[in-house]
Parts: C-alpha cells; structure tokens; sequence
C-alpha cells in the first residue's frame, strides 16, 4: 500500500503555516456540525414515505439511500480522512469496501433483529470515528504511544458503527413489514451507490488538490479542522444526551 508520511513523527511534526487558513477550515468545520447538517437526520418527506409505503418500492429506497450517503456529512468526513494518504485505486477500493461492508452488515442486521441503541451515542461515537481518522492522518497513535492501530480492522470496525447508526434512526418510525427486506436491500444498494459518487468527487478533488505544491502545507491544517468537526458532532450528540434523559 503506498501511504505518503512526512519525516519526524507525522504531520504532528509540521506546523500550520496559515493561520487563517485554519481558522477558515475550523469555521467550515462548526457549518458541518450544524444539527440540520447531522447525517443520520431523515428528511421530513422522506420519513413520511417510510412510514406511509408498503410493498415493495426498490427505486425510491435506492433513491433515499443515495441520498442519505450523499447528505452525509459524518460518512464522507470519515471516508475523506480514510483516502487522504491513499494514492492508489486498489487501496482506495480496499478501504471503501471494508467501510461499506460493515456499514450494510449492520444497517440490515441493526433494522431486521430490531437492536436498539440510542441514537445520541452511536452518533456521538460516529463522531469520534472522525476524530481517530484526523488523528491517526496525523500521526498521533505513533508518535505518542509508539503504536500504529491496525487501519484496515479500524476501517471496518468503524463501517460496523456507521451502519448501526442508520439502522438505528431507521427504527425510530413504523416501517411496513411487507416488503420489508427488499426495501432495505434496496436502500443500502442506494448508500452504496451514493458512497461511490461522493467517493468519485473526493477523488478528483484530491487529485488535483497533490498536483498543487499546497497539499502537504495544507494537509495538518486539513485534519485539525477534520478532527474539530469530529468532536463538534461529539459533543451535540453528547449534550443531546443527557438534556434528554
């Protein structure tokens, strides 16, 4: 796997040169965390098909579910600091899929066992999933505790959580046994396909942004900002959390 790092510990090692730049990011970041930006929110009119549809309706569950990827604020920052040192499209492939079959176990495991968690924590944990990714992009793990964790189990173990985290939001409303597993199958299909043009916009953004003599001055700056919208989701699910019980 071709991973670039910069010598001397990881990005925790270069310092943010821009300032502003950061504090621009840092303000982009607080926009993402927004509550009407929360990825795991359902659309008013999509909520009411959900509960109102009954049979078998594979497009417009394949429509929600794209959708739902490609609104999803928490997934693709996760996804984007999952591809941010991956070069290669075999890698990327590898990633993105572990992240997707663990989100699709879940997601139908989740919904059809009924396993109900509270959508403040999953969500809040969700969160840190961002937060990880930042840290681990800048080296963190290695240079504080001399230990790099596993990437591709945390890709997959974090894919796990993601999914339940729908699978969660989605059992909140009355959903029609009839057709039930089909709709589902359907929906994620929909995520999937959502993922993979959110995936294929990133790309080329990111392609073009290590073409430019900006991406490695940037790139600390770009995962601090990450990892700030990873604990700003943290801390509403958390607040969300205890005003609640």
């Amino acid at each position: 796997m071709r991973l670039h790092s910069i010598p001397g510990g990881g990005l925790l090692a270069v310092r943010a040169r821009h300032p502003i730049f950061l504090l621009f990011l840092f303000a982009v970041s607080l926009l993402i965390g927004m509550p009407e930006a929360l990825a795991h929110a359902v659309a008013e009119g999509d909520k009411g098909f959900i509960q109102e549809s009954s049979g078998v309706m594979l497009i417009p569950f394949i429509y929600m579910g794209a959708k739902h990827m490609m609104t999803g604020y928490d997934h693709l920052l996760f996804l984007f600091g999952v591809i941010f040192f991956l070069y290669r499209l075999k890698d990327v492939g590898l990633y993105v899929t572990l992240f997707a079959v663990g989100h699709s176990v879940t997601l139908l495991f989740g919904v059809l066992t009924e396993i109900s968690i509270s959508s403040y924590i999953i969500d809040a944990i969700i969160g840190f999933s961002v937060v990880y990714k930042a840290m681990d992009n800048l080296g963190a793990f290695k240079r504080w505790f001399g230990y790099q964790p596993n990437t591709k189990a945390a890709t997959l173990a974090f894919g796990l959580l993601h999914g339940f985290g729908l699978a969660t939001k989605i059992q909140e409303y009355e959903i029609s046994a009839e057709g039930l597993i089909p709709n589902l199958i359907a929906f994620n299909i929909g995520v999937e396909i959502g993922q993979l043009l959110a995936l294929s916009a990133i790309l080329i953004v990111m392609g073009y942004w290590r073409k430019t003599g900006g991406f490695w001055r940037h790139a600390y700056t770009a995962n601090v900002a990450m990892m700030s919208a990873g604990f700003l989701l943290m801390g509403y699910q958390l607040t969300g959390l205890f005003v609640t019980a």
